[in-house]
């Protein structure tokens, strides 16, 4: 049910046109995604499991790493089911009040990740450099209160976004060129002028992309000059090892946001917009719980006790 309101089209439903559907070959496309998926479901659902199960692992680091994999769970369901489920039925609608939903939870969850991001940096940070006051500082409290606030930076961001987003009028086609509700892709189909508002975004980016970037790199640096003064080579090298983990979970997270939110919305096209979608949405989740495991010796020492455990467990 189409109606005209001046030269705004008010309709109940989105298209949305897909994951690059120029793309010849894009069944291929959509079957890797899907793999992609259960593998980031797994991973990450794993890495809760130890985290949950080793008493080794209920340290503050292990903490916020398990409220990240909670994130990243979460960030890669909002969107890759929804266009499975409308590439096999054939089907591209979606309802006004699901795109605002799948808007909403997609900016909840980039926010609390760049704000966990930020925290698990000065936890890092205060380990390193600080380490005889490390219990004291990083309390079950604190930790408690840092999740909360990552959350709750998460949904005001959101709720900012969102709420102008889906206010925003429709003229002519309502056909999103993407595979879910992103805030760029709909205002390019919007018939009112958003420079303005593509400056509060640029503003909000600073907020929740630059100054977290700063903060991250200034622990770091400080991390580095500790490390730098350490005798032990044991010790040095432990240091190193958890800080690249987490450096590179931050520039694969991190350094696309800053290509889609920080730089003019008419720079890019739909193709790669998608793109970086497709990296942070969905290839990132998958690879935090490898990187965080494969460079980890206390979450692989948790797996292989799991593993012994159900292997003696069998032969009994």
């Amino acid at each position: 049910i189409a109606m005209e309101e001046g030269n705004e089209t008010l309709t109940t439903d989105f298209i949305l046109l897909g994951l690059f559907p120029k793309l010849k070959y894009v069944n291929v496309l959509i079957y890797v995604i899907i793999l992609i998926y259960i593998a980031a479901v797994t991973g990450n659902f794993i890495l809760l499991l130890l985290i949950w199960m080793d008493l080794r692992l209920h340290t503050p680091m292990y903490f916020l790493l398990s409220q990240l994999s909670v994130v990243d769970l979460a960030l890669i369901s909002s969107t890759v089911p929804k266009m499975a489920i409308n590439f096999f039925s054939g089907k591209k609608n979606i309802t006004r009040l699901d795109c605002g939903t799948q808007l909403f939870f997609f900016f909840t969850l980039g926010g609390a990740e760049c704000i966990l991001l930020t925290l698990m940096a000065y936890d890092r940070y205060v380990a390193v450099c600080n380490p005889l006051r490390y219990a004291i500082i990083m309390n079950q409290e604190v930790c408690l209160k840092m999740a909360i606030m990552s959350w709750v930076g998460g949904v005001f961001a959101s709720t900012t976004h969102t709420s102008y987003t889906m206010n925003l009028p429709i003229c002519g086609s309502r056909e999103i060129h993407h595979f879910f509700c992103e805030m760029p892709a709909i205002m390019k189909i919007s018939c009112k002028n958003t420079s303005t508002y593509e400056l509060l975004v640029f503003v909000m980016g600073i907020g929740f992309i630059l100054i977290p970037f700063g903060l991250i790199m200034s622990s770091y640096i400080l991390i580095f000059l500790t490390v730098l003064h350490m005798k032990s080579p044991q010790g040095r090298n432990k240091a190193l090892a958890t800080c690249s983990s987490h450096l590179t979970v931050v520039s694969f997270y991190l350094g696309p946001c800053v290509f889609m939110y920080m730089t003019p919305g008419s720079s890019h096209t739909p193709d790669q917009e998608q793109a970086v979608s497709v990296f942070c949405t969905i290839l990132t989740p998958m690879l935090n719980p490898l990187i965080y495991s494969l460079r980890n010796k206390d979450v692989v020492g948790a797996l292989q006790k799991v593993l012994g455990k159900h292997l003696v467990f069998k032969q009994n």
